[in-house]
């Protein structure tokens, strides 16, 4: 196997895999454009819209506490234990 040839296979393949992520991008808007038309066709668009519009709402809001919410720091805890170790032996 020559160079050229090693290099032409591989051209191959990098158009053989470019054709088939072209089709299947073809083949999933034409899915998609199907399903939306036939959501239009309903006649409880506006509740599907609006139950959509409150899914998207709290997956938004449990993605936002997923990545903003901060644990408290370990020696936090552990003081807070201490203090109520402390007030509960107090009474």
């Amino acid at each position: 196997m020559t160079r050229e040839t090693g290099r032409r296979g591989l051209d191959e393949q990098a158009v053989l895999l470019a054709a088939g992520l072209a089709d299947l991008a073809v083949s999933t808007v034409g899915t998609t454009l199907g399903t939306v038309r036939g959501l239009l066709r309903r006649s409880d668009v506006g509740a599907l819209a609006a139950e959509a519009e409150h899914d998207l709402a709290a997956r938004g809001r449990l993605a936002l506490d997923r990545y903003t919410t901060v644990p408290p720091a370990h020696l936090e805890i552990l003081a807070r234990h201490a203090l109520a170790r402390r007030t509960a032996g107090d009474d």
